[in-house]
């Protein structure tokens, strides 16, 4: 607390004005003009209706006391003073439990009114950045229920705003994806990248944004970086000093979870990476999403294009090397991203050949290993999704997809609603001044960049909602 806020907690002491006085008989007078002051407002304030003598009337009958008598009218006056000052200190007091039991009646109603609007959910998940224990329940609850979480790139506050909307409207949730890529265009191309300095900053500040915001949506939200190959380490290095910083402040991490993307490496690299990784991460309650095999085409500067189809699908004994592994780490909590065909970027349905019962394989693999009695002891991520059929999709979603990446859709529907909004308003867009209203008309509520970016924002929010639908993340507050 600042010294200021010290100052007005503690209790005023006044036992030592009637010596002061003594010592002053010259300032007396004034001294007992204030006391008469501070008396009168301490009796209007605890007894309103009671007449009240004028600050005039005082003044008069003050300058009317003999000389000899200033000294004992000093000492009656600051007695007046310090009754008057006690009497509004305990009114301030009494005030000031009543504003704390107001706040209180607030905070109950307001966890009664969530409680009430997050009826489904597990009890632990409140709107705003979703992280620790709330998030591993956030998840099961999605496997158990058989519906994933939309995982959105975002590179703007625009296109993070536009999820929190879409999750708002469809009584959702949604996973706001950072890349590295976007987190140095959110920076800013021009600024200094040494070292990554400029992708990690802007990274942090587009999670601090969605840390202001995403309450106010009323929605859980989950915090998360995209793809990170190995050469981009010291980028997540960056990320996890941010993570811990905020945990000492906050007791929770900035973000919510984080992709490694080691897939390029030998396997036992990749897991040996990742449980390094991890351990530091569970000391500060963030999830590690880890990605096996391969996902083919191009994102944010990974090009697959030309990959070994062999290294498409995910093997069980893969997967389960990377399950003794990883569940290790005390207080570890992780996802797989397993490849089963999954390609980035735009393609026809049916020209991607997912074979997602490769999840429900592994699934059986596992369970049997473990000897447990869940059919999907395993959390799964679809990576590439775009093209994909809908009965994929699902069949997906029951072998404990819980997250799915949706990048290209709604990228190209932000594009489209900034474009039909251009073409609705061409003939207000050619220049600052003049239009088919008039040769003098003022075109600015037009090219307002507001404008332009709501609609893109609109459409995306829309379009996402779709894609929530055939994820089957919907009225799942």
């Amino acid at each position: 607390m600042s010294s200021s806020g010290r100052i007005l907690d503690q209790e005023p002491s006044f036992s030592h004005l009637p010596g002061i006085l003594s010592a002053m008989p010259s300032k007396a007078c004034s001294v007992a003009l204030a006391s008469a002051g501070a008396y009168a407002a301490a009796q209007a304030f605890l007894a309103p209706s009671a007449p009240q003598v004028s600050r005039e009337q005082q003044v008069r009958h003050l300058r009317q006391q003999p000389a000899e008598a200033a000294t004992s009218s000093s000492c009656a006056s600051a007695g007046a003073l310090a009754l008057g000052v006690a009497a509004v200190a305990a009114a301030t007091a009494q005030s000031k439990r009543a504003v704390r039991r107001q706040v209180v009646r607030q905070a109950t109603a307001t966890a009664e009114k969530t409680e009430k609007a997050f009826a489904k959910m597990p009890a632990s998940v409140k709107p705003g950045v979703v992280t620790g224990k709330a998030l591993v329940d956030l998840l099961n609850y999605a496997k158990e229920n058989e519906f994933a979480i939309p995982g959105v790139n975002c590179v703007s506050s625009s296109s993070i705003n536009a999820c929190m909307e879409a999750a708002k409207k469809a009584k959702g949730t949604v996973m706001v994806t950072l890349s590295r890529g976007g987190g140095q265009f959110i920076a800013g191309k021009a600024a200094d990248n040494t070292d990554d300095a400029a992708c990690i900053a802007g990274t942090v500040a587009a999670a601090l944004h969605v840390r202001q915001v995403a309450k106010l949506y009323g929605v859980p939200v989950i915090l998360h970086t995209d793809h990170c190959q190995k050469a981009w380490l010291p980028w997540f290095d960056g990320l996890m000093e941010a993570n811990e910083e905020y945990f000492k402040l906050h007791g929770e991490p900035l973000f919510s979870s984080h992709m490694l993307d080691l897939s390029e490496e030998p396997l036992e690299e990749n897991i040996a990476i990742c449980k390094k990784y991890l351990e530091r991460m569970a000391k500060i309650d963030i999830l590690l999403e880890m990605e096996l095999g391969v996902t083919g085409g191009e994102e944010d500067g990974v090009d697959n294009t030309d990959v070994d189809s062999s290294r498409l699908y995910t093997q069980p004994e893969e997967v389960w090397q990377v399950y003794e592994e990883l569940s290790s780490v005390p207080n570890g909590n992780f996802t797989v991203a397993a490849a089963f065909g999954n390609v980035h970027g735009v393609y026809a349905p049916g020209n991607v050949d997912l074979k997602p019962v490769i999840l429900h394989n592994t699934q059986k693999y596992v369970k049997e290993k473990l000897g447990c009695e869940s059919d999907k002891p395993m959390s799964f991520v679809f990576h590439g999704g775009s093209g994909s059929s809908l009965e994929d999709i699902r069949y997906a979603i029951e072998a404990g997809v819980v997250k799915m990446n949706i990048d290209t859709d709604t990228q190209w529907a932000f594009w489209d609603g900034m474009n039909q909004y251009q073409k609705k308003n061409k003939d207000y867009l050619q220049a600052q001044i003049g239009n088919p209203e008039g040769p003098e008309k003022p075109n600015k509520k037009y090219y307002d960049p507001r404008m332009s970016l709501r609609a893109g924002e609109e459409v995306m929010a829309d379009r996402l909602v779709q894609c929530m639908e055939d994820l089957k993340c919907i009225d799942r507050l």
